[in-house]
């Protein structure tokens, strides 16, 4: 596999990751995805290697997510590619988050979906003022994925349920409230925070840090909290219509928008991982869901909708969240075909 989609080097004690896709906002391939995770079982054991630093080419972000054009084309063709790309995905999410060094992600500009996933699980996690932060898969038709309904489900009380029904993006302040990020360092003094982490190291690097923005979302809790502690999305749109916030009703219609059967799934798929012991058990169920939705009609529905005629026009099926009766078919189990990790198959 030969690509300069990724650029993989050892520099100065550390392990470089650089996404270079900088016209896609580094959007992830599958190439890219085996290429990183081969390089961090090889830095694992390397002695030259003490941490690892992932960072974006271009001034956009690090990662916009993955290839959707890629899996609208997929799944309109009945394949399984997708599938392919995405249980290499999680394990590599897996494999970061259980990384035996310090593994450093850089979440400058924008961060969103599979962005999240080679960064969020890592063990340092940066933002900036110019950090865009989300999971918009719900948008498409899609769930939460890369482990996104773990680290979701762990948001402070309904944050993290708020994020994935509406697709909010949020900033700095938000992600490190959330969970998503630990530091805030200027995107000014990000050149001074690679060189200090190469010359000095990691604490002298964070010297660099400041207090991160105040969460917007924190200042939201009460009108959040109460009305997505519902048991079912229309139960919660139910509650912000009845609200007297206009947060709380504008958060309702960006909820109809969406699809009402990508919505039933992810408020499951969020309940679910919040019981779940750890990352591991939550990529599996996320790949269960994957299976059952590439072959959904919302899925290259939203895409088509959103990326490719960019009408911004979906036409769901079931089209309203009464007409969803049952989601079990997505949370199924696989047979021969899980992803494992829960059992260790890494």
């Amino acid at each position: 596999m030969m690509t300069t989609d990724v650029l993989l080097r050892k520099e100065s004690g550390l392990g470089r990751i650089i996404l270079n896709r900088p016209r896609a906002i580094n959007a992830l391939t599958h190439t890219m995805v085996q290429l990183i995770d081969a390089a961090l079982v090889e830095w694992a054991d390397d002695a030259d290697v003490r941490a690892v630093l992932i960072t974006g080419a271009g001034e956009r972000g690090l990662c916009a997510g993955g290839d959707i054009v890629s899996i609208y084309e997929d799944a309109r063709s009945g394949g399984s590619a997708s599938l392919d790309f995405w249980r290499d995905e999680y394990v590599l999410n897996a494999r970061i988050a259980r990384y035996p060094k310090p593994y450093i992600a850089v979440m400058d500009g924008i961060v969103m979906g599979g962005g999240v996933g080679v960064s969020a699980h890592g063990s340092v996690r940066i933002v900036t003022e110019r950090s865009v932060v989300g999971m918009p898969e719900v948008g498409i038709g899609f769930v939460p994925d890369v482990g996104g309904t773990y680290l979701l489900s762990r948001a402070p009380g309904e944050l993290g349920t708020h994020i994935a029904l509406t697709t909010a993006r949020f900033g700095a302040g938000d992600a490190v409230h959330c969970g998503f990020a630990d530091h805030f360092v200027p995107s000014a003094s990000l050149d001074d925070f690679v060189s200090a982490l190469s010359v000095s190291g990691l604490d002298a690097a964070l010297s660099l840090s400041t207090a991160a923005p105040a969460s917007s979302l924190s200042e939201q809790r009460s009108w959040i909290d109460s009305c997505y502690a519902a048991d079912s999305v229309q139960e919660i749109v139910d509650r912000m219509r009845d609200h007297g916030s206009t947060e709380a009703k504008a958060a309702a219609e960006q909820i109809l928008g969406k699809s009402p059967t990508a919505l039933t799934v992810t408020l499951r798929a969020l309940r679910q991982a919040r019981r779940l012991p750890s990352l591991e058990p939550a990529l599996d169920q996320e790949f269960r869901v994957a299976n059952a939705i590439l072959r959904s009609h919302d899925l290259v529905e939203g895409i088509r909708a959103q990326v490719i005629d960019k009408d911004r026009d979906p036409h769901w099926k079931p089209g309203s969240l009464a007409e969803v009766s049952t989601v079990d078919e997505y949370f199924a189990d696989l047979g021969a075909r899980e992803l494992g990790l829960a059992q260790g198959e890494i």
